[in-house]
């Protein structure tokens, strides 16, 4: 049995983190059955991150470390067609990505423009949530951009290197529907995971005013939500 264990949803979405969502939608496209838990307390979670994953007698953390296990473990043929160039590119995207996530995690947490409306959205999606408990994070998110180094930006700065991101993927997405034509890989559920968690997140960031304008990044959200036999907005 395949349990995944991921931060609580918000906007329709799954989960309001995208290293989760990602996760759920590439066990969506590949068709495995699994169980979605919803957790806040990390203190069991390998290396104290959220999503982890346990599939019988074994317990991953890490998003690409858990696509990897169920490629292996379930033999997934989702990124067979794949050219070498195309694993590249993958890995290539999924930095990317990485890098997408603090600015996304600064637009919520750091920015005192956004901050109060994300912090009304939770404590209405989390009935049980502590004020408290969220301010105590955000300041322990302030230490951990500031030790990245996405604290140390001024926030025109720290969007503009977001954008720059996201522009990246939006080129490579030629004329998709997803990053490598008409067939979804295992990518695809990494891009989706972040850009959803920007084009249906319900606060008026920098961020998500350059994917609306997007048509590339839009129609790949909404592809990727009927693979996954869902409507084409939450």
């Amino acid at each position: 049995m395949i349990t995944l264990y991921s931060y609580p949803g918000l906007f329709g979405l799954e989960d309001n983190n995208p290293f989760g969502l990602k996760v759920f939608a590439f066990l969506k496209l590949s068709g495995l059955p699994f169980e979605h838990r919803h957790v806040i307390d990390t203190s069991v979670a390998p290396r104290g991150q959220l999503p982890y994953l346990v599939d019988d007698d074994a317990t991953i953390g890490d998003s690409d470390s858990i696509v990897a296990h169920l490629k292996r473990r379930y033999a997934l043929t989702l990124d067979d067609p794949l050219t070498p160039l195309q694993h590249d590119l993958d890995l290539l995207v999924r930095r990317t990505l990485d890098d997408l996530y603090w600015v996304m995690s600064y637009s919520r947490w750091r920015d005192d423009r956004y901050w109060p409306l994300f912090r009304a959205a939770l404590l209405a999606a989390l009935p049980d949530a502590d004020p408290d408990v969220l301010e105590h994070a955000r300041q322990y998110n302030f230490e951990r951009y500031r030790y990245q180094g996405i604290g140390r930006y001024e926030p025109d700065d720290a969007y503009a290197r977001g954008i720059g991101d996201l522009q990246a993927v939006t080129n490579l997405l030629a004329d998709g529907p997803f990053m490598f034509g008409a067939t979804p890989a295992s990518i695809d559920a990494a891009v989706y995971g972040f850009v959803a968690n920007i084009l249906f997140y319900d606060i008026d960031t920098p961020l998500k005013r350059f994917v609306v304008a997007q048509a590339r990044l839009v129609e790949h959200c909404h592809a990727m939500r009927e693979r996954m036999g869902q409507s084409r907005s939450p």
